[in-house]
């Protein structure tokens, strides 16, 4: 795969996962109360980050100017689209190159990338409907004339290759 292809593939990666994530609305944010009256956090723009990520991934977040801003201020540092996307992929860059993780895996940071879980078929079907920014056919390129007999006839029932 050559680099333009390997920079559309992330790019339509983050795109799919900050659809999973926050509906591609960079302003989202939900809070989470950990269990037995922990402290309560709020994930926040298109890939769902949090404060604690500044420090955890080096990552371009201010929480004490963002603080004195409204929740959904998009001049907030957090949701701000070009910090949160370069620290999702700080977080990617970690979980892929330094502890040898794959993509998809259930310790993965985001939920979507878990495989199984509900939210991981949210992000799947993102990934299956391209924009249409990236110039992409959304049907398959497959030569079905190209296919063995089994994998046709297969595919003529509806059923998927085991």
């Amino acid at each position: 795969m050559g680099t333009p292809d390997k920079r559309a593939f992330w790019a339509y990666f983050f795109q799919a996962l900050a659809g999973a994530e926050a509906g591609l609305n960079a302003n989202t944010n939900i809070r989470h109360t950990e269990p037995e009256g922990a402290m309560t956090t709020r994930s926040e723009g298109l890939l769902q980050l949090a404060y604690a990520d500044q420090k955890r991934y080096g990552c371009n977040f201010n929480s004490q100017v963002d603080r004195a801003l409204k929740p959904h201020d998009p001049a907030k540092t957090i949701l701000q689209p070009k910090n949160n996307l370069e620290c999702g992929v700080k977080i990617l860059f970690n979980q892929i190159i330094v502890q040898h993780k794959p993509l998809l895996t259930r310790s993965g940071y985001w939920s979507p990338l878990h495989p199984d879980g509900p939210r991981y078929r949210v992000f799947a079907k993102q990934m299956t409907n391209p924009p249409a920014a990236c110039g992409l056919p959304t049907k398959s390129t497959i030569n079905k004339a190209a296919t063995t007999k089994s994998i046709r006839d297969g595919a003529d029932r509806g059923e998927t290759p085991k």
